[in-house]
Parts: C-alpha cells; structure tokens; sequence
C-alpha cells in the first residue's frame, strides 16, 4: 500500500477519533456526523487508492482539503490548537504525503 494511501486512512482514523472526543467531551452532534464522515471517505478513499482505483487519490485528497480548509476557519476564530491547529497540521503532513506518492 502506498504511503498517500496509509496518510489517508490515518488522517481518516483521526478525524473519527476526533468526531467522538468533541462528541464526549461538549455532546457537539456536529463534530461526531462530521468526524464520521470525512473519517470514513478518508479511509474509503484510502482503500480505493490501495486497490488502484484512481478515484482513491482524488476523493483523499479533496476531503483533506476540505478538513484543512474548515479547521483554518475554526483557528482563525478560537485561536485554539486543540483540536484545530492539531488537524490543520496533520492534515498538512498528510498532504504533503499523498503528494509524494502521486510525484
């Protein structure tokens, strides 16, 4: 499996395991539907992109786009790290990663 597609799937666990720490800690529904779902067309993008589909690539990297692009948004209006700043990274690395394996 390449390395764009384990970025995938781990930025996808993470997002899933974020959902659930902002459902747990202040009972937010909107973090839980979100966490799940851009985590699960993480890892389904991430499988696809295992198998050689060349939907897996393109679907991995607009959904961390879009998780990198929304958590900017939550940063620049709570200036707060955690959980923004931390996904704003990891995302960026997961970028950079997916990057690689398509150059």
């Amino acid at each position: 499996m390449s390395l764009g597609a384990l970025a995938a799937i781990a930025y996808g666990v993470l997002a899933i395991v974020g959902g659930i720490m902002g459902f747990a800690q202040v009972r937010s529904k909107a973090s839980l539907i979100s966490g799940l779902v851009s985590g699960l067309l993480l890892i389904v993008g991430g499988w696809l992109w295992g198998q050689g589909s060349a939907v897996g690539p393109i679907l991995s990297l607009i959904v961390t786009v879009a998780l990198v692009v929304v958590f900017i948004g939550r940063y620049r209006k709570t200036q707060k790290l955690m959980p923004a700043g931390l996904m704003i990274a990891l995302g960026a690395v997961a970028l950079v990663l997916m990057g690689l394996a398509l150059a």
